[in-house]
């Protein structure tokens, strides 16, 4: 692997509070930067097995890796296919959404790529952006056209609409919603009985909650949480999402993270100075790690992550 300089450094953690809840949740007065260099970083996923987080650098077309023990960063894939969104399975398994190959995908233990889904109805995806499983080993994820060149009115655009889907465990792709019109981060509530997908746009800056059926469908949305008084040109729009183990919605969005309460009471925000693109809890649980414009950031809270399916 190639090492790169890290970059690292700390600056003052601006918590700005709206609520005095938000006390239970602020961490530490240090916001740490682990890595500085890309052009827009995304999608960090923590390996508590390995003790490493990797993120995607999406125009430069890589996935990075920072290993905990040394606080080295190198190239974990290159080229990567522009992906965008990670996360892992039941088996330790990373999937990533490619951004520019237009496909879900799991590398195998054994470095080799398997597809899990790149058409629907038969016609090829946009450009599948985030995902998540649920507890039944189900994978949802976001497809809007971001990356193709001409993002909406792209002549390779195939669909008409951007999308919600399932991938069931026999590989069925079923599209969930198409009511979005730029569906991005999404989570489930630690009950896996609500999903809330964000609606990437500066004029709808907006999470929707979803109700999860038995089934695995989506029943009627409901606006969760709005933006819009935040919203200021180059600040961020929402785009990726964690909640933790109480029901707080961390949410990537104007002016950096977002967090919000279970009834989408806003708590307050942490302000991060650049647009923000993700978030991901890692090493004891309580370590939120933000991928923010071209540095990878790492923040304490005094809260607990919901693990992913392979740390449970």
């Amino acid at each position: 692997m190639t090492i790169l300089e890290p970059l690292a450094g700390t600056a003052p953690a601006v918590w700005e509070s709206l609520d005095d809840r938000f006390a239970g949740i602020r961490g530490d007065k240090l916001l740490e930067r682990l890595w500085t260099g890309g052009r827009w970083v995304e999608g960090p996923v923590y390996s508590p097995a390995g003790r490493y987080l990797l993120w995607s650098d999406i125009p430069n077309d890589r996935i990075l890796r920072w290993d905990e023990p040394t606080g080295s960063v190198g190239v974990f894939r290159q080229p990567a296919g522009n992906t965008n969104g990670h996360t892992v399975d039941g088996q330790g398994r990373l999937v990533s959404c490619e951004h520019g190959g237009r496909r879900v995908t799991r590398t195998e233990h054994d470095g080799s790529i398997t597809v899990l889904a790149d058409r629907f109805d038969g016609k090829r995806l946009n450009s599948p952006n985030d995902l998540v499983y649920d507890r039944h080993g189900a994978l949802y994820f976001t497809d809007p056209p971001y990356g193709l060149p001409g993002t909406f009115k792209d002549p390779g655009k195939e669909l008409d609409f951007q999308g919600v889907y399932r991938v069931g465990k026999d590989g069925k792709v079923t599209l969930l919603t198409k009511e979005l019109e730029a569906p991005n981060g999404l989570a489930f509530t630690p009950d896996y009985k609500t999903l809330f997908v964000a609606n990437s746009q500066k004029e709808k800056p907006i999470w929707k909650a979803f109700p999860v059926k038995a089934d695995g469908s989506l029943g009627p949305s409901r606006v969760f949480a709005d933006a819009s008084q935040f919203y200021k040109e180059g600040d961020g729009v929402p785009d990726g999402m964690k909640v933790d183990a109480k029901g707080h919605v961390f949410a990537t969005g104007p002016g950096g993270v977002l967090v919000y309460m279970p009834d989408g009471k806003l708590l307050g925000r942490i302000l991060t100075g650049v647009p923000t693109a993700n978030v991901a809890w890692g090493e004891d649980g309580s370590t939120l790690f933000v991928t923010a414009n071209h540095r990878v950031l790492r923040l304490k809270t005094r809260t607990q992550g919901v693990p992913l399916p392979s740390a449970k």
